[in-house]
This record gives structure tokens, C-alpha cells and sequence, in this order.
């Protein structure tokens, strides 16, 4: 990655100005500033970063955070109220949905418009059309006017075109959110090949696409910054905030405990030789995590068949994982559950137990103990290493309190897999291979 800066902010602020009734702008014009008819509504306040050439830096927020906003100012179609803004590359940007189209035009006069604001000339733009028409894979309705377009093919035309302007800074705005799961996919191999050499800034909801797909993650809350970090550290904190608040806890923890950088397991592990193998690395037992309280996970071990705790096994082989609750008060429905998630968060297999034991729920009262245990034969991993997160809630599976959430828990390391195909790889019954005639 390049160390050269593209996109510099320094202290920005915007501010728009509410006013209670339609009359209050013409009293404002006429006040010459002797009398304020307006609400002053800070959107921005004091953003400062910077990003490198070849950075993927999301950025992750409620509804109202300030986001699309920065977007915008980023872009140059919002002007600051404070501070400075430099960009040093070639901007490309998916932000409302059908922003740059001319309803009343077609696809195709669309396609030169849009891409003739980009700086392309016609020449230029007539040589890449079938690719552009080619990846927006909109058949005839090329020919149409927009206007008649759903939300999913705005949104396909216009990433067609801004995949094929030659930018080298890419915005992304939650356009992927309409996309067919198809062409979601088409999107995510363009990204992951511009990210080889572009620099990408991408707002999303989706916590694990930011993960996946970012280095480094910006949290915006009310406006103001509250963290810039590595994209897994700032979408934990930002999930468990989420979390908090929608159970009403008052006990939400600060913004320093959220953000905790989870320190490295560097034990000796020991020799990898003999294969394939999986180390599963003791419970984090300074780990408190967040929740509205009330449980505390105390242990969290991999076991064997026979009960036995195991601290390695191999790949493709049964393990019992166990979760040892105490119950701090009465929990009338619990729910214990975990997750694996590789180094970029996103989750690749996990359960819990309320769909086995929906029908005989178990209720525990305050000082009582909970245990769960999941058997399955565990999938083979590429090298490397991953996490176990674990919960326990109160309630069901659509309607909980989340009393304890515990991320990274565990470390499993993974060695001396290479073929992987994929995320995980599953455990084939046979693999033949055979010819029939001649």
C-alpha cells in the first residue's frame, strides 16, 4: 500500500439551519443578523482522518450519524460549514440511489451522462458501453427510461458505470443493500480487484461486509467521532453499543472498555508436524464482555466424546464444545449459543440452543448453574487463527434480552491445511474420480 494520502479532512463541521415555519427564511434574510430565526442542527462536528492510496476504511453509524453526509462533503457535493477537505485522485461514487440519472432519459443516454461527469469523453464512453451494459446485465431495458426502473437495476447501472470510469477512489453508500444476491456477488469481485490498487471508502449497515472487506473501520455517533481502528475492533464496540441500547441497560460500557484491543495468544503451540490440527486456546476468563447482566459465562472448553478436555484435535473429528453458565438471577428461557468467526469477523458456523430445546426449556434460578453442549465433527480451516464468541440470552430466538455477549472468547488456531476450498472445508463421505468407454 502506498503511503501517499488521497483524501485528507481536518476539523470539518456542517451545520444546516431549522427553521419552525416557511416565513422564518424570509425573516432571517431581512433580520441582518440581529435576530436568529432558526435551529442550528450540527450534522459534522470536528472530523479530522486521513486516507492512504489503497486503503479500504469503512465507515459505521446509526441512521442519523452523519455518514451519507461526509459522503457527500467528501465528494464535493456538500459544502462545509467548517474546515478543509483535500482529495488528490479520480472520485467515483454510489451514494442515493439514482443520483446522476435524469429520470426522463434513457439507460443508455443516462450511461453517457453519467459517465461524461466522470471526465470521460464520448469516444471513450461508446468503447466501454458493452462492458458497462454487459455488467448492469439489464437486457433491453437499457432503452428505457429510468423511471420505470426498480430500485435494483438504478443500482445496477449506475455501479456498471462507475466500474468502468477509470476512478481511483470508490464511494459506496448502502447501494449493495438492493442488489440481488447475484449481482451482490459481481459487485464483491470488482471491489476485491480495485482494492488491490484502489482506494475504497464504503458505508454499509452490515457489519461483517465491513469487516470482510475493510482494513480500517471509522464509527461516527451524533455526528462526532468516536474511534478510527482496525474495522473488526471498531464493529465489535459498535455492535455491542447497538445491543445495549436497544435492551435499555443503564451499565453500557465506555467507549474505552468497548474498544479494547483483544490481546494476542502467543503460547507455543508446539509442532505442527504430524498434520493437520486445530489448538484450541484456554477461555478468556478476564473477558467480561457486555449484556444487561444477570449470567456470566465461567468456563468454555473443548471436549471429546468421552468428556475429556482437549487442547488439540484434528480436523474432520467429533468435539463436544461446552459452556458452563452461573445464573446470577432467575433466567426463565435461557438461550446459550457461539459463533466462530475467522480474523476479518466473518462468521462461518455457530448454534444455540433454543431450537433443540425449545420444546423442554429449562429455567434456572439465581445461583444455579447452566451447562450446554454442542457435538459436531469440526470443518477443516485454512491456517490461521480465529475466534469463538459466545452468548447467553433470555427469552426466544426473535424476542431476548441479551444478558451476556462475549466476543473472542477463545482463540482456535488452525494449522497445516492448504486445500481448502473456501472458508471452511467440509468433510467429503468419498471423493472418486473414474472414466467410462474409451
Amino acid at each position: 500500500m502506498c503511503s501517499e494520502i488521497v483524501i485528507k479532512l481536518e476539523g470539518v463541521d456542517k451545520c444546516y439551519q431549522i427553521y419552525e415555519k416557511p416565513r422564518d427564511r424570509l425573516l432571517q434574510m431581512f433580520a441582518f443578523g440581529r435576530k436568529k430565526y432558526s435551529q442550528d442542527f450540527w450534522a459534522l462536528r470536528d472530523i479530522s482522518f486521513e486516507v492512504k492510496r489503497g486503503e479500504t476504511v469503512g465507515i459505521v453509524g446509526r441512521n442519523g450519524s452523519g455518514k451519507s453526509t461526509l459522503l457527500q462533503i467528501i465528494c464535493g457535493t456538500l459544502n462545509t460549514s467548517a474546515g478543509t477537505v483535500q482529495t488528490n485522485a479520480r472520485i467515483a461514487a454510489l451514494l442515493e440511489l439514482g443520483a446522476g440519472f435524469n429520470p426522463e432519459f434513457s439507460g443508455r443516454e443516462n450511461v453517457y451522462l453519467a459517465a461524461s461527469l466522470y471526465g470521460l469523453t464520448p469516444t471513450q464512453i461508446s468503447e466501454r458501453f458493452d462492458a458497462i451494459t454487459t455488467f448492469a446485465d439489464i437486457g433491453d431495458f437499457i432503452e428505457q427510461p429510468v423511471k420505470s426502473y426498480s430500485s435494483g437495476m438504478f443500482v445496477r447501472l449506475a455501479f456498471a458505470v462507475i466500474a468502468h470510469v477509470d476512478a481511483e477512489i470508490l464511494i459506496i453508500d448502502e447501494a449493495l443493500a438492493v442488489g440481488d444476491a447475484f449481482f451482490t456477488q459481481k459487485c464483491m469481485r470488482f471491489l476485491r480487484e480495485f482494492m488491490a490498487n484502489g482506494t475504497v471508502l464504503f458505508v454499509s449497515h452490515d457489519t461483517a461486509a465491513v469487516k470482510a472487506l475493510c482494513t480500517r473501520a471509522i464509527w461516527l455517533r451524533n455526528g462526532k467521532h468516536v474511534a478510527t481502528g482496525p474495522a473488526k475492533n471498531i464493529c465489535d464496540a459498535y455492535l455491542a453499543e447497538i445491543i445495549e441500547s436497544n435492551q435499555g441497560t443503564v451499565d453500557v460500557p465506555s467507549s474505552e472498555q468497548l474498544l479494547k484491543q483483544v490481546e494476542s495468544d502467543t503460547g507455543d503451540v508446539g509442532d505442527a508436524a504430524d498434520g493437520e490440527t486445530l489448538w484450541f486456546m484456554p477461555f478468556r476468563t478476564t473477558e467480561t464482555g457486555f449484556g444487561a447482566g444477570g449470567a456470566k459465562v465461567v468456563s468454555a472448553t473443548f471436549r471429546d466424546t468421552e468428556g475429556n478436555v482437549i487442547h488439540r484435535a484434528k480436523h474432520h473429528t467429533t468435539v463436544v464444545f461446552q459452556i458452563d453458565v452461573d445464573a446470577l438471577k432467575e433466567i426463565k428461557s435461557p438461550i446459550i449459543g457461539f459463533f466462530v468467526r475467522d480474523r476479518l469477523g466473518q462468521t462461518l458456523f455457530g448454534s444455540n440452543t433454543f431450537a433443540a430445546c425449545n420444546e423442554q426449556s429449562v429455567s434456572c434460578a439465581a445461583g444455579g448453574k447452566l451447562h450446554a453442549s454442542f457435538e459436531f465433527i469440526f470443518p477443516a480451516l485454512p491456517d490461521a487463527d480465529y475466534t469463538v464468541s459466545i452468548a447467553i440470552a433470555d427469552g426466544t430466538q426473535q424476542d431476548h434480552t441479551q444478558l451476556q455477549w462475549i466476543h473472542d472468547a477463545l482463540v482456535i488456531k488452525a494449522q497445516g491445511v492448504s486445500d481448502v476450498g473456501g472458508l471452511i472445508g467440509l468433510p467429503m463421505r468419498a471423493i472418486e474420480l473414474y472414466k467410462s468407454g474409451l
